[in-house]
């Protein structure tokens, strides 16, 4: 079932956003060389704390950290640690779900860690860009297979894969809520936006083949083959003409 978010919900769920996207600046100034997953896990958790929030993945069907924090290979889902530290050359996704007053705001970004490939910056630059490629097609009235298939061409045009067993998401007091939304799919499907929705959009994407495995701690998700993966997601909500992002203050917003 699809929950429609009334004005005061979306205002909360803003709340929670801005949280969000002031932690991602935070921790963009210690995502360098030699810094631990670890580290920056404390950071965020330390983040959310001051600002009377908290940090929903932690505990999640037992997930034992605050963030997820996936290095070069690992597409989802890195649980951060001492020993994994952060080499020049690299690329980091932050996948960071804040909670506020009961409401959730969930958002990614990869960042690049001291001078990397131009490799590198392809990949996270066309996952940044198929997110904003879907975000044509969010308005009332469309479906949301159009916004999919958007984002879905946008990465094979870009030469990427996309995975097929995880998906964007609906979002609001849970982290995950109806309905769910793949980077992939066929316009013309699917359901009809409606204002009051609050969807979690991510694309990601992975250089060599859409295929994945899930490594012994039963948690971290790895490209089958290697390569390099990114991912970028926001929450937003559709508006009567369109679509607010909650997880980009407005006056940051391109």
């Amino acid at each position: 079932m699809i929950i429609i978010k009334s004005e005061r919900e979306i205002a909360l769920m803003r709340e929670a956003g801005y949280i969000l996207s002031d932690m991602f600046e935070e921790l963009a100034k210690h995502v360098k060389p030699g810094v631990s997953t670890l580290e920056l896990d404390a950071i965020a958790a330390k983040f959310a704390k001051d600002r009377g929030a908290s940090m929903a993945e932690l505990g999640y069907q037992g997930y034992p950290a605050s963030i997820c924090a996936s290095i070069n290979d690992t597409i989802l889902h890195g649980i951060p640690s001492k020993k994994e530290v952060l080499k020049d050359g690299d690329i980091i996704s932050l996948d960071i779900v804040v909670r506020k007053n009961g409401y959730c705001a969930d958002a990614c970004r990869t960042y690049m860690v001291g001078e990397v490939s131009s490799r590198a910056k392809a990949i996270v630059e066309a996952a940044e860009s198929a997110f904003y490629a879907g975000l044509k097609f969010l308005k009332p009235g469309n479906r949301l297979g159009d916004v999919q298939h958007a984002i879905g061409m946008h990465a094979r045009s870009k030469g990427y894969f996309v995975p097929r067993d995880y998906t964007g998401h609906g979002i609001g007091r849970d982290m995950h809520e109806d309905p769910y939304i793949p980077n992939y799919g066929n316009p013309g499907t699917g359901i009809r936006l409606r204002p009051g929705m609050t969807l979690a959009i991510e694309p990601m994407l992975l250089e060599f083949s859409e295929k994945t495995y899930v490594t012994e701690d039963g948690w971290t998700v790895k490209s089958s083959l290697g390569g390099l993966t990114s991912h970028y997601e926001n929450t937003l909500a559709i508006t009567e003409d369109g679509y607010e992002i909650l997880t980009i203050r407005k006056e940051k917003e391109a």
